[in-house]
């Protein structure tokens, strides 16, 4: 059993274009993500896989390694699959966002060894507590209901679970948002992206519900990281000076 770390990465967003060679401490942004990726105990590889030969040379110029996949594949899904080629069943492959340089190390070896592990799993993938009221209205915020094993019963931009009598009460635990990293066993992947996106996937917009539409069990690990994308500008700015700032410490 192999396990191979994919950052998808698309020079393309209507945001930020060009969003992957930004420069943050130094850096291009994927190139911070496959330098956090690498620091994953339980990869045996880590690739980028991209449309766009700037951001190829940018990761290989930086140590890393990328793959080219076709500029029509449907989703990010379908990219990450593409980049991990000849995969066998039993291989878990872990999809990466290439926009989050501060992603936890330990969350991808969490995720990894959660399907490692524990076969009953075809998928696995992450959450927060929801802290305040705002967030759980946000449509941009997607929140997951989880069963006693903390398996995904259902993902939704809505309110879930809602509270009939009372208003929501954030100490017990139930209200959690989704964070956009997945594993996948080998297996499942090759069916997942050979299903034509479901009813609910669409009216959702969440590839996720097509994984539950087919019958998949999605494992969620808890953490208390949020996480810190990479969207605008904006966040370019401030997440290069808290890169700057670690590696002034270290």
């Amino acid at each position: 059993m192999r396990i191979i770390g994919v950052i998808p990465s698309r020079y393309g967003s209507s945001r930020f274009p060009g969003k992957p060679l930004a420069v943050l401490a130094g850096k291009p942004l994927v190139a911070w993500v496959v330098e956090a990726a690498k620091k994953a105990s339980r990869l045996d590889d880590v690739i980028v896989a991209t449309d766009d030969e700037r951001i190829r040379e940018a990761v290989e110029a930086h140590g890393g390694k990328a793959v080219m996949t076709p500029s029509e594949l449907p989703s990010g899904t379908d990219r990450v699959a593409c980049a991990a080629g000849d995969f066998a069943d039993e291989d878990i492959i872990v999809n990466i966002q290439g926009d989050e340089p501060l992603i936890d190390p330990a969350l991808i070896d969490a995720l990894a060894a959660r399907l490692a592990d524990d076969r009953r799993w075809d998928m696995a993938t992450a959450v927060t507590p929801i802290r305040n009221e705002r967030d759980l209205r946000a449509k941009t915020v997607v929140k997951v209901v989880l069963d006693r094993d903390d398996g995904a019963l259902y993902f939704s931009r809505a309110t879930i679970p809602a509270c009939r009598d009372n208003p929501e009460d954030f100490s017990t635990g139930m209200y959690v948002r989704h964070l956009g990293i997945y594993a996948y066993r080998g297996a499942f992947l090759r069916k997942f992206i050979a299903e034509k996106p479901c009813g609910l996937e669409k009216t959702e917009k969440l590839e996720q519900l097509r994984a539950l539409w087919m019958g998949g069990k999605i494992a969620v690990i808890r953490t208390e990281d949020e996480g810190v994308g990479v969207d605008t500008p904006e966040d370019a700015e401030r997440v290069g000076k808290i890169l700057a700032g670690r590696q002034a410490a270290e």
